[in-house]
């Protein structure tokens, strides 16, 4: 039996660990021998990535993905999409979406691993769609969390429900490390039982379970499963890959991995790591293992995001009540899983809620959007004081929110006539307004600036 890998160090791993600060000079030349290792896929896209991109390490997420493109020949690419969200934290129109998803299979990506935060799949549809319209793989994902109203006929259900929509794999999204072997065996098994189509697994490290609830998932017949390069594994991000390749080669499952090969992707990631955390973009806390995470369900990169905030407000003390907060937040809402926006939304609460000292005495713009429906069904019930405090006497909507919404496509590429220099810049605008139209500036003054050093330098 096949066992693939997905290695997350460009994506996952990166914004794991170090909030997605890593720039594509970092990581450039080991690309080609990334190439050789014999991955299944590369996620190296999606996700945070783009935000970051454009916010901090002024990279053209899109430029980033071609220059990717461009060294790896042989092993799919793969990326992380919010479905209706794509790759904000909103939902947008279903033109948009359509765009995104064609324009990111022209520049290079292959598989799209998509999902919806509170496993509305109404929310997915639409990428899904075009994702095969584009003749791409199309990954619908289900994502994993625990509470009082999920169990494994819900989970199995919503495996048929994706299978029915015609995704290429499903994949269990377990972002915030929980899910324990037996757990994974079980689950596993009942899809295997219950689908035709592949089933991936993905995890994380941030309790401790990862490696062996990766283990149990292999011996209920998993087609694949993510993990990253070994000094960039571990903590928040997902088990090591060369551990789990010796561990499964010798269960006797077949990997197609390199372990030479490994060793040199490993070396060279080495020295990244240890500047990393000289300089204090790689924080300790995130390396460890952390079994509170099996009750506070934070996963990685919203952990990492967590300390970021309560360290920039001076509060850093206050993370154990932030954590604390939390599941009393996640409950409060309906049980929503733990994963981009909501990981987001839940967490600016719980940090609300602790540094003002009373809770939801601020209530941010997206919880309200939340609760107002635009987001989707919530899983379970949502707290009815709440609700009266934040819409009155106000309905929440039912239908899929992006219905309501307008095309924005074409008006946008007009508007920015002379700014965007193609479909792509429109995008990207589209997603995060600010920043993009920030980066569109700086990157004129930078070409100009070069003109001009070119002009005295002849």
């Amino acid at each position: 039996m096949k066992l693939n890998f997905t290695e997350t160090v460009l994506r996952d791993a990166n914004q794991s660990l170090i909030a997605t600060r890593m720039p594509f000079s970092d990581f450039e030349g080991i690309l080609e021998t990334l190439d050789k290792a014999g991955y299944y896929s590369l996620e190296c896209w999606g996700g945070a990535t783009f935000d970051s991109c454009l916010r901090y390490l002024n990279e053209d997420p899109w430029e980033r993905l071609r220059k990717i493109k461009a060294k790896v020949k042989n092993t799919k690419l793969q990326m992380l999409l919010r479905g209706q969200n794509i790759l904000g934290y909103k939902h947008y129109p279903d033109d948009v979406v359509r765009k995104f998803v064609a324009h990111s299979v022209q520049n290079g990506m292959d598989i799209f691993r998509i999902f919806d935060a509170l496993n509305d799949f109404r929310n997915i549809d639409v990428a899904v769609d075009e994702t095969l319209k584009q003749g791409a793989h199309a990954q619908g994902c289900i994502c994993y969390t625990t509470s009082p109203i999920h169990n494994l006929e819900k989970y199995a259900a919503m495996g048929k429900q994706l299978e029915e929509m015609g995704v290429n794999s499903v994949c269990i999204k377990d972002m915030a490390g929980i899910m324990g072997p037996q757990e994974a065996y079980d689950l596993i098994k009942t899809l295997k039982e219950t689908i035709k189509v592949p089933v991936f697994l993905h995890t994380h490290s941030t309790t401790g379970l990862g490696p062996i609830t990766c283990m149990k998932a292999a011996e209920a017949g998993c087609d694949g499963i993510d993990t990253a390069i070994s000094c960039f594994s571990g903590g928040t991000a997902q088990p090591a890959t060369e551990t789990l390749n010796y561990a499964m080669v010798q269960m006797g499952l077949e990997t197609g991995l390199n372990e030479k090969v490994l060793k040199d992707i490993n070396d060279f990631f080495k020295p990244l790591k240890t500047e990393y955390i000289s300089s204090g973009l790689l924080d300790a806390f995130v390396m460890g293992t952390e079994t509170d995470a099996l009750v506070y369900q934070v996963p990685g990169g919203m952990l990492s995001n967590l300390i970021a905030q309560l360290k920039a407000q001076n509060s850093i003390d206050k993370l154990d009540e932030v954590l604390a907060e939390t599941p009393k937040v996640r409950k409060d809402l309906g049980y929503p899983p733990l994963v981009t926006p909501m990981s987001q939304m839940v967490g600016v609460q719980a940090v609300a809620n602790v540094l003002l000292g009373e809770r939801y005495k601020s209530v941010s713009n997206e919880v309200k959007s939340y609760l107002k429906g635009e987001y989707g069904r919530a899983p379970g019930e949502i707290d009815a004081e709440l609700m009266k405090k934040v819409l009155g006497d106000e309905k929440p909507i039912t239908t899929r929110f992006a219905e309501t919404l307008e095309p924005v496509f074409e008006k946008t590429k007009e508007e920015l006539k002379g700014i965007a220099k193609n479909d792509e810049d429109v995008l990207s605008y589209i997603l995060f307004p600010t920043i993009a139209e920030k980066y569109f500036r700086d990157r004129e003054e930078s070409k100009a600036m070069k003109v001009t050093y070119s002009i005295i330098k002849k």
